[in-house]
């Protein structure tokens, strides 16, 4: 695997490149990890979009390389902070791309940035996740450390090598839990809305993500909506990884031709790939 790499601007601390830029103009994709996540859980997506698009990958404190950091609780706070350290890229066509936590994260990080003055954003890509307006609170962030654990079984997207290691996982939990505290603490603005296209990712045997408030997505944005379904569970991303970069390289020329204004988005929902 490529060493981790951080790039040598303002906030750098906050993001990561597995893979060089090109810099030829075409679009770069923000991507920002699930609770508990960290940028190597991007690497493999990186690598398949490579071909088509620049990648950065947003590094949470509290984890990996920042571990000796605390973790962050509020997710607002972090939205702040990744949109303060993404500045250097704000010259460039940007699109979001983020999963689970990530996706409200990405959404409130996709706000802030539409507030400055220029329009930068391509898209915003959201994954197995609901809406913003709708408050997901499952008491996760509350639990002791063998409640962590089971649920972190229950939805199968941690190595097990990781789970039989006692002492790894002591270093896991804790960034865990405060990821759980900020995402469950969050709610969007029902009101609020982007005004770029947003691509909503689904697996369609995920547990955790209600039908009813995935779909309402389509109220946060002024633009077009796109639903699209994969085959899976929560962490289908692992298993599907070159149709999602397929489908996300597809959505970026829907997203660029939009944003020049030469051809309509459709809004239908779709099976992905």
């Amino acid at each position: 695997m490529s060493s981790m790499r951080r790039h040598d601007a303002v906030g750098s601390s906050w993001i990561r490149q597995f893979h060089e830029p090109r810099g030829d103009g075409r679009p770069t994709v923000v991507c920002f990890p699930h609770a508990g996540g960290s940028a190597s859980a991007y690497f493999s997506l990186s690598a398949a979009l490579a071909a088509t698009a620049d990648v950065l990958i947003v590094q949470y404190p509290g984890r990996q390389d920042r571990l000796a950091e605390s973790p962050l609780e509020d997710l607002l706070e972090m939205a702040d902070r990744a949109t303060e350290a993404l500045e250097p890229w704000r010259g460039g066509l940007l699109a979001l791309f983020g999963h689970s936590m990530g996706s409200a994260l990405a959404y409130e990080v996709a706000l802030r940035m539409e507030r400055r003055p220029g329009r930068d954003l391509l898209g915003l890509i959201v994954s197995g996740r609901g809406a913003p307006s709708v408050r997901q609170d499952r008491g996760l962030h509350r639990l002791d450390d063998e409640g962590i654990t089971e649920h972190m079984v229950e939805l199968a997207g941690t190595p097990p090598a990781l789970l039989a290691d006692k002492e790894l996982l002591a270093t896991v939990i804790p960034p865990l839990r405060a990821d759980f505290r900020a995402v469950e603490t969050y709610q969007g603005l029902s009101g609020s809305k982007v005004g770029c296209p947003i691509s909503s990712y689904c697996g369609e045997q995920d547990p955790s993500v209600p039908r009813d408030g995935f779909l309402k997505w389509r109220e946060h944005t002024t633009a077009q909506c796109t639903i699209r379904f994969f085959d899976g569970g929560h962490f289908y991303l692992q298993s599907q990884v070159p149709e999602v970069a397929r489908t996300i390289s597809r959505d970026l020329a829907a997203f660029s031709l939009a944003y020049r204004g030469e051809e309509p988005l459709s809004a239908a929902g779709q099976r992905g790939a």
